[in-house]
């Protein structure tokens, strides 16, 4: 139990230091589409979520590798803790910037910090008291569509809020079609 608290505090920094880099990423790599799918491609609440899911879900899966015959739930409950954690990054988003009326960089890095804090907390608790396990397979469908639909929407972002960009020319635009644009 000690050596599982550990791994998650741990783990809470892996996420917030990764992240943090992701959030550059697709601009170090030269606008890299693959890289773009996994990091975020502009400055939208949607894109911003890809900094606290990728990093998580890759440790999660060395968690899973490391302590699955110890903690049997412990896929399931990282599942859990990584849709919990990005779910709140709009909810604690929008909750203040509809109070304040705008966004404040500083809590925009606090909204980040408390959600992958709240995330691996989630994880650890339900890790320990298995609870998740008889909604596995709920929850690992609920990943793989989330992964998708980060794929998908990084190409085709939806007319909604979440996917606009908050930089002065508006809304997202889609980089797959800008990439076909720039070379048809």
């Amino acid at each position: 139990m000690k050596q599982l608290k550990k791994y998650a505090i741990i783990g809470i920094f892996f996420v917030l230091i990764l992240g943090t880099l992701s959030h550059f990423l697709y601009e170090w790599t030269g606008n890299n589409l693959i890289v773009g799918f996994f990091t975020p491609v502009s400055e939208s609440v949607w894109e911003h979520m890809k900094l606290l899911f990728f990093p998580m879900l890759l440790y999660s899966i060395i968690m899973f590798y490391r302590y699955r015959a110890v903690y049997p739930c412990i896929f399931s409950s990282f599942c859990l803790g990584i849709l919990l954690g990005t779910t709140l990054i709009p909810i604690l988003f929008y909750i203040y910037t509809a109070i304040l009326g705008h966004n404040i960089f500083i809590l925009d890095i606090a909204v980040f910090i408390i959600s992958t804090v709240a995330a691996f907390f989630a994880a650890y608790k339900f890790t320990l008291s298995c609870k998740t396990q008889p909604y596995r397979r709920v929850l690992y469908i609920s990943l793989c569509i989330a992964i998708l639909c980060f794929i998908l929407f990084t190409c085709n972002p939806p007319r909604a809020e979440i996917f606009d960009n908050p930089a002065p020319s508006g809304a997202s635009p889609s980089i797959c079609l800008m990439r076909r644009s720039q070379t048809g």
